[in-house]
């Protein structure tokens, strides 16, 4: 029994997919950050030229 705790406390696998979890979550607010920053303002540029065209 003790060697199966043994062995699961030095397995660092578990770490490597938190890491990467902790990653992709950060990666996915700085995205969605921007395409809400871009998508409010490309809105509105393309109803400026909308309305400069007609």
């Amino acid at each position: 029994m003790s060697y199966s705790f043994r062995n699961l406390w030095s397995d660092e696998e578990g770490q490597d997919i938190a890491e990467y979890s902790v990653m992709l979550a950060v990666i996915l607010v700085v995205v969605v950050g921007t395409v809400r920053l871009i998508g409010s303002n490309a809105g509105s540029v393309f109803s400026q030229v909308g309305s400069s065209l007609q």
